[in-house]
């Protein structure tokens, strides 16, 4: 696999959740031929990239075990690699889930614990050489929003960021296919904490890293404004137009066709 140009254009990653209990759509997908005709259909709509994760997220979301996970999203992404021809990529903390989903067809490794949960995910993601992305979270999903409060959020965060791509590197991950997620919605306060993510995003490209912001749909937004979840895209279309003006080069969305319009203006306004 050679090395993406995440710099040239934002690109748009899919969301596909097989999960039971996700924040936004647990369990739409959980059955396997309406994953694969999800993630067929935001191949045609546009995505660049679609994330297959098999475990929730969410805050307080329970783990679920290396089998379940492994039932989930490999025969998804079996199916996938013959229905479209866009990056795979797995959304795990687990190594041997990235082994198994790599050998399947996946591409990318999108590790939210940016390779701190298992100790095999570095060497794992160094031998395969793919890209991977590293996201700043405090704790795990289970008790992330315990404690949301930072004397400096930006610079926190460019810290963190900064020391996990010194290990990666010191595990032999080529720095050019790392990729650096500020993990809006983890560990952040929905008062605060996500829109000054958003706000000085920028502070993160001396980094030197492609960038990615996952703002989509998420409660911070529908804290705002006193939206359900599934009535949160405007909110979601604007937070991604900030995060593209401010320098993300990927986006990962839920509703890839009308975000990619979206992208689409921002990058021309900003390119004009």
């Amino acid at each position: 696999m050679g090395v993406f140009d995440f710099f040239s254009k934002p690109s748009i990653m899919g969301i596909l959740n097989i999960t039971p209990d996700s924040f936004s759509d647990g369990g739409i997908f959980f059955d396997y031929k309406r994953a694969v005709d999800y993630a067929v259909r935001m191949a045609e709509e546009g995505a660049d990239i679609i994330d297959v994760g098999g475990e929730s997220t969410r805050p307080g979301a329970k783990p679920v075990t290396t089998e379940e996970e492994l039932q989930r999203v490999i025969p998804v992404i079996r199916a996938l690699t013959r229905e479209v021809e866009v990056v795979l990529s797995i959304d795990t903390t687990k190594a041997r889930v990235a082994v198994e989903a790599l050998a399947a067809g996946a591409g990318m490794v999108n590790d939210v614990s940016a390779l701190q949960f298992d100790p095999e995910m570095a060497s794992v993601v160094a031998k395969t050489a793919v890209p991977v992305v590293l996201m700043h979270m405090r704790g795990s999903p289970r008790i992330m929003q315990y404690n949301t409060r930072y004397n400096n959020l930006m610079a926190e965060i460019t810290a963190f960021l900064r020391d996990r791509i010194s290990f990666a590197e010191a595990a032999g991950i080529e720095k050019e296919k790392i990729i650096i997620d500020p993990g809006i919605g983890f560990g952040k306060s929905i008062e605060k904490g996500n829109f000054l993510i958003l706000k000085n995003l920028k502070e993160l490209k001396c980094l030197g890293r492609p960038i990615l912001a996952g703002p989509s749909r998420k409660a911070f937004l529908g804290h705002l404004l006193d939206l359900p979840v599934e009535d949160r895209e405007e909110a979601t279309a604007a937070a991604v137009a900030v995060a593209v003006m401010n320098g993300a080069n990927i986006i990962r969305v839920h509703d890839v066709k009308k975000m990619m319009r979206v992208v689409q203006v921002v990058d021309a306004i900003k390119n004009s």
